[in-house]
C-alpha cells in the first residue's frame, strides 16, 4: 500500500508523538510510524523537569496526564551510612514528576487522534528510504504486521526512533559515543509503607545509587557500576553485593529481600551519550535520542527531545505556511539546538565527576 503525507515520523516516543500532535493540529498531514505494536512500553527515563513540564501544560497535555497517574517527588535527599546526610527542598515545590510513559504516550494521541491530519501506524518496521534523483529523502518502505510492505512518500522524514536510530544508520549519518566510564543497574520494587516521594542519592563503594519513586507505589532504583564489569560482577555472590543497598538504605530492607534474590532481577543499561555528526541531511532529520542520546544523570533526555519536537513544531510551520526552504528550515533547527545539547553534556560529565563532593561535610 502506498501513502502520502507532508511529514512522516518514525518513533513514537515521547519527541515523536508529540511533535506529530503538534504538527497535526496546524493541519500538517503527518504519519507517526512505531515499529512496536502498543503505545508506550516500560521506559526508564520518565521524569519530567520545569522544562517538560512548561511544554506539557503549554500544549494543555499536562492536565489529561495528571488525570491519569503521575507524581511529584518532595526533594533531593543524600544518604550517607543508612541515613540522610544533606536534603535539598526544590524552590518549585516538587524536585520533578515521574510520568509513566504509557500515561504520557496515551495522552498525547488522544489529542492528536481528534484531527484528521493525523494517522498512526503501529507494527510497522522501517526498512528502507527513498531518495529522488537529486539525493533528496521522500520517503520510505516500511514492513507492516499484516499487511507486509508500504510505502510513504513524504516531503520531510524525521527520525525519532531512539538511541539505535534506524533511520540514522539507513541515512549513513555518523554518530559520535562518548563513553562516561559506568553502566547502570536498574530495578524496580514496591515501595514500603508511608514511603514519602522523594529522589535519593547515596555513595556505595565510590559509585552513585540513585532512588526514584514512581506513581503507582513503586520505587526504580539505579546502580552505577565500572563500565564492562558486570559479566564479572555476575561471578561474584550476590548477597554481599545486595547487602550493600540495604546498608545504604535500610527502609527498604524487606522491599529488597523479596523482589531483588538474584542478578536476574536488574536489567543492565549501557551508559553513553552521543552526538550525531549531522542531525539534518537532504530532507531528512534526526529528533531526540537519535540525535542526542545522554545519560541518566539529570534527567534530560526526555525533557529535550520534548523540547526539540516543541521547536521544530514552530519552525515546520514556517515550510508550509510561509513557503520556507526545507533544507534551510532543518539546518536552523539543527543550528539552534545542536549547540545546547553539546552543553548538557558536558555538564553531565561534570556532575558525574563531582557526584561524591555531596558527601562530605561542609
Amino acid at each position: 500500500m502506498n501513502y502520502q503525507t507532508d511529514v512522516c515520523i518514525i518513533g513514537a516516543g515521547p519527541g515523536g508523538a508529540l511533535l506529530a500532535y503538534l504538527l497535526a493540529k496546524q493541519n500538517i498531514s503527518t504519519i507517526l510510524i512505531e515499529r512496536s505494536d502498543e503505545l508506550g512500553k516500560e521506559f526508564r527515563g520518565e521524569h519530567l523537569n520545569e522544562d517538560g513540564e512548561m511544554i506539557l501544560k503549554k500544549h494543555h497535555i499536562f492536565e489529561e496526564i495528571e488525570s491519569l497517574g503521575l507524581l511529584r517527588m518532595s526533594r533531593v535527599e543524600y544518604w550517607k551510612d543508612g541515613h540522610v546526610f544533606k536534603t535539598i527542598e526544590s524552590e518549585l515545590g516538587h524536585a520533578g514528576i515521574h510520568v509513566p510513559q504509557q500515561h504520557l504516550l496515551q495522552s498525547i494521541n488522544n489529542q492528536a487522534s481528534i484531527h484528521l491530519s493525523y494517522k498512526l501506524m503501529l507494527g510497522t518496521k522501517v526498512t528502507e528510504l527513498m531518495q529522488n534523483e537529486k539525493g533528496q529523502y521522500t520517503g520510505i518502505k516500511a514492513q507492516q504486521k499484516g499487511r507486509g510492505e508500504i510505502i510513504v512518500e513524504s516531503k520531510i522524514i524525521i527520525g525519532a526512533d531512539g538511541r539505535y536510530s534506524t533511520v540514522r544508520k539507513l541515512a549513513h549519518i555518523k554518530n559520535n559515543i562518548h563513553n562516561h566510564g559506568y553502566d547502570l543497574l536498574w530495578a524496580k520494587i514496591p515501595a514500603p509503607a508511608n514511603w514519602e516521594p522523594s529522589i535519593k542519592f547515596s555513595l556505595v563503594k565510590q559509585q552513585q545509587v540513585a532512588l526514584f519513586s514512581q506513581a503507582k507505589g513503586f520505587v526504580q532504583i539505579g546502580w552505577n557500576i565500572e563500565k564492562g564489569s558486570y559479566p564479572a560482577l555476575r561471578k561474584q555472590s550476590f548477597r554481599p553485593f545486595i547487602q550493600r543497598l540495604i546498608d545504604a538504605f535500610p527502609s527498604l530492607n524487606l522491599s529488597i529481600e523479596r523482589f531483588i534474590t538474584s542478578w536476574s532481577d536488574f536489567t543492565l543499561l549501557s551508559v553513553q551519550s552521543s552526538i550525531s555528526e549531522v542531525w539534518s541531511k537532504h530532507h531528512l532529520l534526526l529528533l531526540g535520542d537519535a540525535a542526542h542520546t545522554m545519560t541518566p544523570t539529570g534527567a534530560f533526555g526526555l525533557n529535550e527531545s520534548l523540547k526539540d519536537a516543541d521547536l521544530l513544531s514552530d519552525l515546520l510551520h514556517q515550510v508550509f505556511y510561509q513557503n520556507k526552504k526545507i533544507s534551510e528550515t532543518l539546518r536552523q533547527f539543527e543550528q539552534k539546538r545542536k549547540p545546547k545539547l553539546i552543553t548538557l553534556e558536558r555538564i553531565q560529565f561534570q556532575r558525574e565527576k563531582e557526584f561524591s563532593s555531596h558527601f562530605i561535610s561542609s
